[in-house]
């Protein structure tokens, strides 16, 4: 798959052929200032990375992380000095 990069004006102003690529031929990646800022997703390629009903909780359970222990405890003193 090859990936198509568009400068912001010029996705602006052939948006229709960027969603039509989108949709024929994967992601379309826009830049602001030549940087990466949005991609244009087709409806089944967003379906696939955020499936329909998947809830917030859901993610962090399949998340390759959902092992990782963090400690949460927190240091209880004040964050200054508030004597003077």
């Amino acid at each position: 798959m090859k990936i198509k990069k568009w400068q912001l004006q010029d996705a602006k102003n052939r948006f229709s052929e960027v969603v039509r690529k989108a949709t024929e031929e994967g992601p379309q990646f826009v830049s602001k200032h030549g940087k990466e800022n949005v991609v244009v997703l087709s409806m089944e390629d967003y379906h696939r990375l955020n499936p329909p009903g998947s809830s917030l909780v859901e993610f962090f359970q399949t998340s390759p992380l959902a092992s990782v222990e963090l400690d949460t405890n927190r240091d209880k003193s004040p964050a200054r000095d508030i004597s003077l």
